[in-house]
């Protein structure tokens, strides 16, 4: 029997464990797609109870201590912060086999050097331990532990930047870091037209852009230069969550005509709206390839789906669900829309494990380099995103890889992120690394791969790093 998360936690065979410890432990971070508050980072935020850095905004335990029947008041409510904590740690104690289990102790490991199992009996003590570091672990030295060469975050086009302006001149309280931060263009609400609140929210994006929005080509212009503001700060990425493709094509006069009832306040129909997502997509994806920037895709999510919860408790409070979408065939036409006006490096994330293949098999038809003859273009230009949200567990993650290694290459994915608000988020990546060596590790063993070490060390070194620092440039 082997010890609990030992050295080798996920490791089962030699290959495994040199991959592992001799190159995976080693790489710095590149969490490129991450909900971090820039505010805080700037801030050099140092948190004052484990309470408010561990379930601080982070559903996936709100939604664990649901199942096990503990009242709202200790989740997101207003008990107090050491009661919250033992509601935790009890709640730990039951999830077997869960990845909120290993990182739950990851955590306590690289953070705070404590191995014993958190429990409702070891929980008095792990709160006491845990408190009296926290204020020696403000937000600099924890990027500084873990090597965090970069982190992508999640900013709105109406964003004013102002906090990674700050950061990046060094003028922060943080002062000067290594770690870039880097903002992410996610213009989700610019494209919501059949949703509640559109006009109000278009009004603010005429206010950051300069440019009064009357029209889906002023709309496109204001995007474009809220783009060019972002791409001015280090942007490198925009980030879409879509609730599935969209592709649809009308006359210019029918979206129109969509867009200023609207703008109104009545919400577009379901074909007007599609028309509507699918001609501003085409044209950010053209002005993101213009950039050489990468545009992340996110389907397959139900938001909310518990009316009175989200009366209650507002969005993303541990709600959402993984949406049974058909995605193929749209997806395809999209891509292929997009290839007359530039289709940008791209990244493509299912929350249902059934898309991967549909996802995966289209990006195969528009992996050509787009570099021109006689050219190298990008390595793995089109992406099978990472295992996320439901999904970035081992069983999640083995499917994710193992998709694109039947499918595609492997050999050239970006590898993990963590999609987290939080600042204690970083053993995923050691989670996922593991996990990766393992499985490269056993196809070795198998035979199904030559034990060329230096060419694993090599794979596995670009796959944990160096893969997404060449692919955001």
């Amino acid at each position: 029997m082997k010890s609990f998360m030992d050295d080798d936690f996920l490791l089962e065979s030699e290959t495994a464990r040199k991959l592992y410890h001799n190159t995976a432990v080693r790489e710095p971070i590149f969490d490129y797609h991450c909900h971090l508050n820039p505010a805080q980072i700037a801030e050099n935020k140092r948190f004052a109870v484990i309470t408010e850095m561990w379930l601080g905004g982070d559903h996936y335990k709100w939604r664990a201590m649901r199942a096990m029947g503990f009242d709202e008041s200790l989740i997101t409510g207003g008990a107090d912060d050491y009661d919250k904590f033992c509601a935790w740690a009890q709640t730990v104690e039951e999830l077997i086999g869960s990845p909120l289990y290993h990182w739950t102790h990851l955590e306590l490991r690289r953070y705070f050097g404590i191995t014993e199992p958190l429990t409702h009996t070891s929980a008095p003590d792990i709160w006491k331990k845990t408190n009296a570091l926290l204020g020696d672990i403000p937000v600099k030295d924890i990027f500084k532990k873990f090597n965090v060469y970069a982190v992508g975050t999640t900013d709105d086009p109406i964003d004013s930047l102002e906090h990674h302006a700050a950061i990046a001149a060094g003028q922060a309280a943080i002062g000067k870091i290594d770690t870039k931060v880097l903002p992410s263009f996610r213009p989700d609400r610019a494209l919501a037209i059949d949703k509640p609140g559109f006009g109000e929210y278009i009004q603010k994006l005429s206010t950051a852009s300069g440019i009064p929005v009357d029209s889906v080509a002023a709309l496109i212009a204001a995007l474009e230069n809220r783009l060019d503001f972002f791409v001015r700060h280090g942007c490198r990425a925009s980030d879409h969550g879509l609730d599935a493709p969209p592709f649809a094509l009308l006359p210019d006069g029918t979206i129109e005509a969509a867009f200023r009832a609207a703008l109104a306040g009545e919400p577009a129909a379901r074909a007007e709206a599609e028309a509507f997502k699918t001609k501003v997509l085409s044209a950010l994806a053209g002005f993101y390839a213009r950039h050489g920037m990468a545009m992340q895709l996110h389907f397959g999510a139900i938001r909310n789906v518990s009316a009175g919860s989200f009366t209650k408790l507002g969005a993303d409070t541990g709600f959402d669900a993984a949406a049974d979408f058909f995605c193929g065939e749209k997806l395809a036409a999209l891509l292929s829309h997009f290839e007359a006006g530039g289709l940008p490096k791209t990244i493509l994330y299912s929350l249902n494990p059934a898309a991967y293949y549909p996802l995966a098999t289209v990006m195969g038809g528009f992996q050509d380099s787009a570099a021109g003859a006689g050219k190298r273009g990008v390595k793995g230009r089109m992406q099978l995103g990472s295992a996320w949200w439901f999904c970035d567990h081992k069983n999640g993650m083995e499917a994710q890889m193992s998709t694109l290694a039947d499918t595609g290459l492997l050999s050239a994915f970006i590898g993990m992120l963590t999609d987290s608000r939080s600042f204690l988020s970083y053993p995923r990546h050691e989670y996922f690394r593991r996990i990766l060596c393992n499985m490269i590790g056993r196809w070795v063993e198998n035979g199904e791969y030559p034990a060329d070490m230096a060419a694993l060390h090599s794979m596995v070194r670009n796959i944990c790093f160096q893969n997404a620092k060449w692919y955001f440039a």
